[in-house]
């Protein structure tokens, strides 16, 4: 069964309950998503490590060289 079905099966049945209706599926990955980044980049500033990625580092290098003519 697909998140889809069961989130209709589940809204089907908080209308036969007169319950809340549950949220959709995927309302909440983005802030999920940045929630452990933030509890990631707290783990590594109390580890005294960077706390940002190292290929967002090489990615803005790569980016941002100088043209060769």
């Amino acid at each position: 069964m697909t998140a889809i079905e069961q989130y209709m099966i589940d809204t089907y049945r908080a209308s036969q309950h007169g319950t809340p209706v549950p949220p959709p599926p995927g309302r909440d990955d983005v802030a999920t998503l940045r929630a452990l980044r933030t509890a990631a980049q707290f783990d590594a500033a109390v580890a005294g490590a960077p706390t940002t990625h190292p290929w967002r580092h090489a990615l803005n290098r790569f980016l941002h060289r100088p043209r060769a003519c």
